[in-house]
């Protein structure tokens, strides 16, 4: 069964789906860029890396049981071991509790996004960022990716910021918009000004303009057949859950729009 949505599929967004539909997309762009773009420039993919906790092991398991003092008595043979501290003469005795706790565990994390570079200086002139749920929740991915991307707002870079995930809120811009999806395209020369493409599930994702250098033809970006070609080859039909609502959840109205699209393709691929 092909995408049964007409832009973004909301079933892709889930964490353990995210990963294989971004790499995919990754390559995608590069794939439909480079032929645009030569021979001037050429589209690489780069990677960062950077350590971060893992959500379910942060937490430190702490012994429930408090520090007893207690009146001296002999250790019993097989016993726990004791601390005696000597005070102006009295003598207390302190039970050396021994637990097993919880550390903190890390993940080293890599995320891929596309550089267009001068083919002759290999300088970079644009870069493109396909979003994940670490860069839009609080953390260290947020903390790197921003970084990131304040180091690219302030040279001439132009930057496309591809935004397909409702999880976590949306990058710092003003105003900010409430729309469930978004890509942003700033052209290097323009400054703190850019262009936003914000739409949600009901229509294709834009075709958006891809910035080279000041006074050059752009590159165009179609992200709607893309999407719907990695997700036919990749079989994403027999992953995905449809008789379940997507993770994030969806607004009831959403929802029920959902649901309706989702009835009416399951019935046509009978």
């Amino acid at each position: 069964m092909p995408n049964p949505f007409p832009g973004m599929n909301p079933y892709l967004e889930r964490r353990d789906i995210w990963p294989d539909v971004h790499a995919a997309l990754i390559v995608a762009i590069r794939d439909a860029l480079a032929p645009q773009v030569e021979p001037r420039y050429y589209v690489a993919v780069e990677q960062r890396t950077y350590i971060m906790p893992v959500e379910d092991g942060e937490q430190i398991i702490r012994p429930d049981v408090a520090v007893v003092t207690t009146t001296p008595e002999p250790e019993p043979s097989g016993g726990v071991a004791v601390a005696v501290t000597t005070e102006t003469a009295v003598t207390t005795e302190t039970t050396v509790e021994v637990t097993t706790v919880a550390l903190p565990l890390y993940e080293r994390v890599r995320e891929s996004y596309l550089e267009i570079r001068d083919a002759e200086t290999h300088e970079v002139v644009t870069v493109i960022e396909v979003l994940s749920p670490s860069n839009k929740v609080p953390g260290q991915g947020r903390l790197e990716y921003e970084a990131k991307r304040r180091q690219v707002l302030m040279t001439l870079t132009s930057l496309v910021e591809i935004d397909l995930l409702r999880v976590g809120e949306p990058m710092p811009m003003k105003p900010v918009p409430k729309s469930f999806y978004r890509i942003l395209v700033r052209r290097g020369w323009e400054g703190n000004k850019g262009t936003l493409y914000a739409f949600g599930l009901r229509h294709p994702i834009p075709e958006i303009p891809v910035p080279l250098r000041q006074g050059e033809k752009e590159a165009k970006l179609n992200l709607n057949p893309l999407l719907s070609d990695i997700y036919d080859r990749a079989r994403y039909h027999l992953r995905l859950n449809y008789r379940q609502p997507p993770d994030p959840p969806l607004p009831p109205e959403e929802m029920a729009w959902v649901q309706k699209v989702l009835k009416e393709r399951l019935a046509n691929s009978d």
